[in-house]
């Protein structure tokens, strides 16, 4: 069959997707060659990855300088232990584990030292970091700006207030978006254990919050 030249550009175009996902390995393939040892497999896969889970763990733990070691010490993680994953659950669940794990044991050793506090000490004397937060529209509007403060200290209050596993799926589903199924299988239980565990997260925060909700 004849081809028009005026849709030349758009066969040539197509030939090439065509010919770069027949070339393209996919994902099964890259583990597999990944746990032989082939490193450029596994920087494909880091490469994949790798903003997600540094969004999931900034997300999770709202510091930049814990959610790069957490990436770090994933991507570590999923190194040393690939060898073991047997293609039961899909790659991003297994990987998806590794992280909220790690996140899990840092949000409790947080809980435990109590590092949320926001006060820091400054030559000019103890210093509110969530006072340089800018508020849009805030400078205008104090009672706003007061307010705004007072909602994201009692955020904070209710949040520390939750168990680590409460915390992370209530970030996990509020903040993520995502499904309570996908978080169950994420933290190795099941949806309904994920739900039940949602709802005692958000009574909690609810009796916190009082009549900011």
């Amino acid at each position: 069959m004849a081809v028009r030249l005026s849709n030349l550009p758009m066969v040539l175009a197509a030939g090439v997707l065509a010919t770069r996902m027949a070339t393209q390995p996919d994902e099964a393939t890259l583990i597999r060659a990944a746990q032989r040892g082939d490193a450029e497999a596994f920087e494909t896969l880091v490469r994949t990855y790798d903003q997600n889970v540094l969004r999931i763990a900034m997300n999770l733990l709202r510091s930049p300088e814990d959610a790069r070691d957490i990436y770090q010490e994933a991507f570590l993680r999923v190194y040393k232990n690939l060898h073991a994953f047997r293609f039961d659950c899909s790659f991003h669940t297994w990987l998806y584990r590794i992280v909220t794990n790690i996140c899990l044991d840092h949000l409790r050793k947080r809980k435990v030292r109590r590092e949320e506090s926001t006060i820091v000490d400054t030559p000019e004397g103890p210093l509110d970091r969530m006072e340089q937060v800018p508020q849009s529209g805030a400078a205008s509007n104090p009672e706003r700006l007061a307010w705004n403060r007072q909602l994201q200290e009692k955020i904070s209050s209710a949040l520390e207030d939750l168990s680590p596993r409460e915390r992370m799926v209530f970030e996990l589903r509020h903040y993520q978006g995502l499904r309570l199924r996908n978080i169950g299988e994420m933290l190795g239980t099941s949806e309904e254990a994920a739900k039940n565990c949602l709802f005692r997260a958000t009574q909690k925060m609810r009796c916190v919050l009082g009549e900011f909700v």
